[in-house]
């Protein structure tokens, strides 16, 4: 066993003795807090405060969806459209996985080279699962906005994973192979998930920042007369949140590279806020107003009746209200909730029908009985 004396007069041990030494405070070199809080236990519990400062929010969240499954049953069960579930089933997936890791991290002794293994690893599926959704929320959005189909949205999830799962499987092997010195726990002889080190970290986080910065500044650019870009506030918003957190991850590791452990704190909120926030951010940034309309169905439905009488010659449609305007569900997730936005309706031209097919069923009380949901007025009114 050897020991290395440092500055402040205590010592830090090495070799195949240590787990047989107990260390005393003074030999015990002072750590930065915000490496503290990333292993310190509980008592002898072995439940980490950092794990259960992570779980509980999840936690919170995962009874939220269940509090509201039966609502959002019924709600997928109405439209005919797979991307609403592919987006619920995402959601759902990461908050159970965010609270399997925590349950188990805090259930296995770190110190033991399985216990420490198992950790690791199950950070890396966290943020597979997380990683996927980013991306599939953005290719979405950009590229297969309007293909509203199993088979684009099936293409989409694969490709995402597919780049997720070498992200995801690079960071783990680094992680294993060449552990970040930075996150070793000297007196308790292991080392804490370091996100596949400082140098992949710092790189990684520029890259999305960068990708992140250029998409929330697109509609600013002459892009957007090429791109059908979203015209959500929302996901623009949602765009520059992981921006300007991955610039702060990537300034916080690459301060830790450079041997400032300040840069600690940094990479320590905006893990937290990463692990706990982004999940219910994507809910409600492009599912929350899916759940809250009332008859979403009719809504979404609409576009294929019109599909089959527009070819009646008898037919005319209002200008505002042309096909490539109507709503589709993906259109709802990306586009503005207002439904009579100057910039794309004008209620004043729009069919009475459409109107009250966006109410709920209850409403269509005091229609004329020869106005059926298959036709549609003649002339403009």
């Amino acid at each position: 066993m050897t020991s290395t004396v440092v500055s402040n007069g205590s010592t830090h041990l090495h070799g195949p003795d240590v787990a047989n030494v107990t260390m005393t405070p003074a030999t015990v070199e002072k750590e930065n807090i915000c490496k503290w809080v990333l292993y310190d236990e509980i008592g002898n519990s072995r439940v980490r405060i950092w794990d259960l400062s992570i779980l509980i929010p999840n936690v919170l969240f995962l009874l939220f969806l269940a509090f509201r499954f039966n609502r959002a049953r019924m709600k997928l069960r109405a439209t005919s459209s797979p991307i609403f579930y592919a987006f619920y089933v995402l959601v759902v997936v990461n908050a159970v996985v965010s609270v399997i890791r925590c349950i188990v991290s805090m259930t296995v002794n770190a110190a033991v080279f399985a216990g420490d293994l198992t950790d690791k690893i199950l950070w890396v599926v966290v943020r597979f699962f997380l990683l996927s959704t980013e991306m599939s929320v953005l290719v979405f959005g950009l590229a297969f906005g309007h293909l509203d189909s199993n088979t684009s949205i099936r293409r989409v999830l694969l490709v995402t994973s597919f780049i997720s799962l070498a992200y995801s499987s690079s960071q783990g092997a680094l992680e294993i192979v060449v552990p970040d010195e930075n996150f070793h726990i000297v007196h308790k002889d292991y080392d804490i998930f370091a996100h596949g080190g400082m140098l992949f970290w710092f790189v990684s986080s520029i890259v999305f920042a960068v990708v992140y910065t250029v998409i929330f500044i697109l509609p600013w650019t002459r892009m957007r007369e090429r791109l059908a870009l979203p015209s959500k506030k929302s996901f623009y918003w949602y765009a520059l949140f992981l921006a300007l957190m991955n610039f702060t991850q990537a300034a916080g590791s690459g301060l830790i590279y450079h041997g400032e452990v300040d840069g600690l704190c940094a990479v320590d909120v905006t893990t937290y806020i990463y692990f706990t926030i982004f999940t219910p951010l994507v809910y409600w940034t492009f599912l929350a107003g899916f759940f809250s309309v009332s008859q979403p169905s009719i809504l979404f439905s609409y576009k294929s009746q019109v599909d089959d009488v527009v070819e009646d010659d008898n037919v005319s449609l209002p200008h505002q209200l042309s096909c490539s305007s109507l709503k589709t569900d993906s259109d709802y997730i990306y586009q503005n909730n207002s439904l009579y936005d100057s910039t794309q309706f004008d209620a004043a031209n729009v069919n009475p029908l459409y109107i009250h097919s966006l109410q709920s069923p209850d409403s269509f009380t005091g229609i004329d009985d020869n106005v059926g949901m298959g036709t549609i007025n003649s002339s403009p009114p």
